[in-house]
């Protein structure tokens, strides 16, 4: 099942979980240091909640699409780039607690979209414990920028 996904950066990670609680009535399916996620059924969303500079607003870190193998992933890669859209991709990186396959484009607006696959959930993957990592590290810069071209709020392959 694929899905969408939206990733916001957050200052209260804490009021943020609560308030999407209530929003989409459930819990989050995965919490970590800084981090949650949400797994909705209806409408089919994966909303992910990074912890932010304490005061700044919540801001867009990036959007996805979740497929469920490693060759869909593959197969949007070889589409983006027969259509001519510049690829950035991360094979076996760890992001966000999970081992993953990913292609990252950019909008018009230069909004960062991936595609990826989690192959692996694991908590010993993936964001530091550093609730504020540097930048490259796991779905976390203080810019929503990689520091590669043509790649997104990132997550490094070498966490």
């Amino acid at each position: 099942m694929s899905r969408a996904q939206l990733a916001l950066r957050v200052s209260d990670l804490e009021a943020s979980i609560a308030f999407y609680s209530k929003l989409f009535g459930t819990e989050p399916a995965k919490r970590r240091e800084g981090y949650a996620h949400f797994a909705i059924a209806e409408p089919p969303l994966k909303l992910v909640l990074i912890r932010g500079e304490p005061g700044q607003e919540t801001r867009l870190d990036h959007l996805g699409v979740e497929v469920d193998t490693t060759e869909q992933v593959t197969s949007a890669t070889d589409r983006f780039k027969e259509s001519g859209l510049a690829t950035f991709e991360e094979n076996d990186t760890s992001c966000c607690y999970a081992l993953q396959d990913k292609v990252w484009i950019h909008g018009p607006g230069n909004e960062p979209w991936e595609v990826y696959a989690v192959k692996a959930e694991a908590d010993t993957l993936g964001k530091s414990s550093d609730p504020n990592p540097p930048p490259g590290i796991c779905c976390s810069t203080d810019s929503g920028e990689s520091e590669e071209p043509g790649a997104a709020a990132a997550c490094s392959s070498s966490s």
